[in-house]
């Protein structure tokens, strides 16, 4: 069940990166956030295994400017073992080692908006438990949005990138430009068996600033296996502990 209220909360930061897929050796980003990423910063704020996050919109704030870095990575992938590297091979060049260069955004705001999905609601597990907005009787999202707390750094893309999130103060303008992208990578899913498969939505275009995000690809990924791990994972028993405590201090 998709709950009508809806969440909005600002990000902004230095610079982003939302890279595509076809340009990630030398990384090139897409013009503006993925809803992917909007619901990688939203889950960083809160995530529960109850609920996922649907992101409605996101909202250009800043004019879309781009910057060109230079920064150390590496050739290979991390494997089980990991690689050292610092390692030179026989003439004393580096083995793993490499520069490479990535278009990035630079200085963005945006505003995600965005709604709670439910597969099942019972007793004290319903969305505005979450999302509730009285004041006085904020729910955890943006309760915790007023506070500045995350569970996890939320980023912009790359880890480097990090972002901070605050509540809207409703004077905020998005661009006043229509920009097409083309296709655009929406999220990844993943099926029953946990076998992942990339969806893209296509013919996307910032309209007026605003990227719209209400598609078939969304109602789809609201079946995507990967949102709930098992409970008896390290991180989910974390999460509980977490919000155990966060609950116990709103009935305080």
């Amino acid at each position: 069940m998709l709950d009508s209220r809806i969440v909005r909360v600002k990000v902004t930061g230095d610079f982003a990166c939302f890279t595509r897929p076809d340009l990630k050796v030398e990384r090139m980003t897409y013009p503006c956030m993925t809803p992917s990423a909007a619901r990688g910063i939203l889950d960083s704020i809160l995530w529960k295994p109850e609920f996922q996050w649907y992101v409605r919109r996101i909202v250009i704030l800043n004019p879309i400017r781009f910057a060109t870095i230079k920064r150390n990575e590496i050739n290979s992938k991390q494997g089980r073992i990991p690689i050292v590297v610092d390692a030179v091979d026989a003439a004393g060049k580096p083995k793993f080692r490499s520069q490479r260069n990535s278009v990035v955004l630079k200085d963005v705001a945006y505003i995600i908006e965005a709604s709670i999905y439910q597969k099942q609601t019972s007793g004290n597990n319903r969305p505005e438990k979450y999302v509730r907005m009285e004041s006085g009787k904020e729910g955890m999202f943006p309760r915790r949005v007023k506070k500045g707390q995350c569970w996890r750094r939320p980023y912009l893309g790359t880890r480097e990138f990090s972002a901070e999130f605050m509540e809207p103060d409703g004077a905020e303008q998005p661009i006043r430009e229509t920009i097409p992208i083309g296709s655009m990578l929406f999220d990844i899913f993943y099926n029953g068996k946990g076998k992942p498969e990339p969806l893209f939505f296509h013919d996307v275009a910032i309209r007026d600033g605003v990227l719209h995000c209400e598609v078939p690809e969304n109602d789809k990924m609201m079946q995507s296996s990967h949102f709930q791990p098992p409970m008896d994972s390290e991180t989910s028993a974390g999460l509980y502990e977490f919000n155990q405590k966060e609950e116990q201090e709103a009935a305080s």
